[in-house]
């Protein structure tokens, strides 16, 4: 049957797009290696709704895709943010350290991993996630090229000096693996009880506020959009306790 081998051919385009974009990443195109993510996370979504829509989920596919998100979501943005500290002209202050301080950019892609592989025995985690998931998270990393430097919308205001800073750089890697394996519930953009309003309210209010804030921000609506799905999913957790 040709249909089973669908959602795990998904699987490697993702797989494909992460390798190519920290190739990229490596050859100083920064642009091209977010915008490869970028592509890497569309594929993720798309392996897993088309095993659900063709009733061929499976054992291997659910490995692959651990494995795809490994290079996608946890080394390549590792070394677009390794790449982004290397370069940073304020690295200057740190002589001494400044040619090993790049490298604390990889504990995003060996955190990632850990994440990955307490998904795939966490029972919790079928239908929501416990800590960040790893798209998520690289999608907010790979944002920062945009606007730093010489990024396409470096002038944007705050944003451009936050991505721009050594310090927020640096500071990102430990909120990053924080909140990879934090225990924090997160709903999962998973449509298995149907379409209807009232089974999935809380992911049609973000997908209209992921929307709206890429519409009014633009791409400065990517990080913001991560931001959101954190904040929905504590407001969520928090009316469930009451």
């Amino acid at each position: 049957m040709i249909k089973k081998h669908i959602p795990n051919s998904i699987t490697l385009l993702n797989l494909i797009s992460g390798s190519a974009a920290a190739i990229q990443a490596l050859e100083g195109n920064l642009l091209l290696a977010a915008a490869l993510v970028g592509l890497a996370a569309v594929f993720d979504f798309f392996d897993g709704f088309a095993a659900r829509l063709l009733h061929v989920k499976s054992d291997i596919g659910k490995e692959l895709d651990s494995l795809a998100d490994v290079i996608s979501f946890g080394l390549t943005p590792a070394i677009i943010l390794f790449c982004m500290i290397r370069d940073n002209s304020a690295m200057d202050a740190f002589s001494g350290i400044a040619e090993f301080l790049p490298y604390t950019a990889l504990l995003i892609a060996g955190f990632s991993a850990l994440r990955l592989a307490k998904f795939n025995i966490d029972t919790r985690q079928t239908d929501s996630f416990i800590g960040l998931p790893t798209p998520a998270n690289a999608l907010f990393i790979i944002s920062m090229p945009l606007f730093a430097g010489n990024g396409a919308l470096q002038d944007a205001g705050l944003l451009s000096a936050l991505a721009g800073s050594l310090y927020f750089q640096l500071a990102l890697i430990p909120v990053s693996c924080f909140l990879l394996i934090a225990e924090l519930p997160l709903f999962a953009l998973k449509f298995s009880n149907g379409f209807s309003f009232g089974a999935n309210r809380i992911k049609y209010i973000f997908i209209l506020t992921s929307v709206i804030a890429l519409l009014a921000l633009k791409w400065a609506g990517i990080p913001a959009i991560v931001i959101i799905y954190i904040l929905i999913s504590l407001l969520q957790r928090n009316k469930k306790i009451e």
